[in-house]
């Protein structure tokens, strides 16, 4: 496995440079993340929103079972 060594400076510093030169490409890098992490927000939202609507459907399913059972019971004699 060949050895990975640095170029002696600081290569945070290598970066900042290619920034400096170069805005409008970092700037587009950056918002099309910072585009990307609101695209994942409004997914899940999406999916919080649906699972609540989930649970709200299950339980208007669960009461009317039970309404109709309690109407099975009351007309049977039971």
């Amino acid at each position: 496995m060949p050895m990975v060594r640095g170029n002696g400076r600081n290569q945070f510093k290598q970066y900042t440079g290619q920034n400096a030169r170069n805005p409008a490409g970092y700037n587009d890098v950056i918002g099309n993340q910072e585009e990307a992490g609101i695209q994942l927000q409004v997914e899940e939202y999406d999916l919080m929103v649906a699972a609540a609507d989930l649970d709200e459907i299950e339980e208007v399913n669960a009461n009317c079972i039970l309404m109709v059972n309690l109407q099975k019971a009351s007309t049977s004699g039971t």
